[in-house]
């Protein structure tokens, strides 16, 4: 029975570490491997042996590997950055080689401003249709999610966001804008506003959605011709005055975008 029970725990680890980093799960099973064979006895052993494994995987093998699958890291510079490490952490930061020269891009037209790119949710390292949960769609590299523009009372841009996560704390609609959110929920699609148990916590609740911000990055990225689509909730559309055919509608059966903007690069 006992053996049965460490069976079933230890593809449940399997299960967990590919859903959250992909490779996570195969590097469980090789510390464990090695860890049977290794004769040295110390505390912690397979933990201790998965951590160092894992971490020579993230941080060495997969950004050299990845290129042959057609994916790159995002490439970090001084306004692009990860709204959460945890993002580069669990492989969650790898894109097609279209989306970094989106990015090369942007990062010009934003130059004498005070906005900088904060990602979220990119696409693992490997095999085109490999799901990143919970999004429907980033699987091929050409998505990446991107943080809202926030500011201060005093109108002063800031670099920070308001979830531990980036996702979760919403602009919700104002009384006179359309309200696609409540129209969803009403038909039943409950998991559109999900988003909101995956704050990891509320922060900086002091900071204010910046429009002029937030539409300042927008036209940034609607400047280049490779960006293919970009969504956002339908009342933010209204309330920037954007007016681009390339900024659609998601749909119900997807999560609201009035907490994060998705990104997308034509093929």
């Amino acid at each position: 029975m006992n053996k049965i029970l460490s069976i079933i725990i230890k593809l449940a680890f399997f299960a967990l570490l590919t859903i959250l980093t992909q490779v996570g799960g195969l590097v469980f099973l090789l510390s464990l491997l090695i860890s049977r064979h290794l004769k040295q006895q110390f505390r912690f052993k397979l933990l201790t042996l998965f951590v160092v494994f894992y971490l020579i995987s993230t941080y060495i093998l997969i950004p050299i590997i990845s290129p042959f699958f057609g994916r790159e890291r995002v490439d970090n510079t001084a306004i692009i950055h990860p709204t959460n490490y945890l993002t580069i952490l669990l492989n969650r930061n790898y894109v097609a080689p279209e989306l970094n020269e989106l990015f090369k891009f942007t990062e010009k037209k934003l130059e004498n401003t005070d906005i900088q790119i904060h990602y979220l949710d990119a696409n693992f390292p490997f095999l085109i249709g490999f799901p990143l949960l919970p999004h429907l769609s980033h699987n091929d590299g050409r998505k990446i999610d991107l943080s809202l523009i926030y500011e201060t009372k005093e109108g002063q841009i800031s670099t920070q966001q308001k979830s531990n996560s980036g996702y979760g704390v919403f602009e919700k609609p104002k009384p006179n804008e359309v309200d696609q959110v409540s129209l969803c929920l009403n038909k039943g699609y409950i998991q559109y506003d999900y988003p909101k148990y995956m704050t990891f916590g509320s922060i900086n609740n002091n900071l204010l959605f910046s429009e002029k911000g937030t539409k300042t990055l927008i036209i940034a990225l609607l400047e280049s011709k490779n960006m293919e689509k970009l969504f956002i909730e339908p009342h933010l559309k209204e309330r920037l005055n954007l007016e681009s055919k390339r900024i659609r509608y998601h749909g119900c059966k997807a999560v609201r975008h009035d907490n994060h903007i998705h990104v997308q690069v034509k093929r």
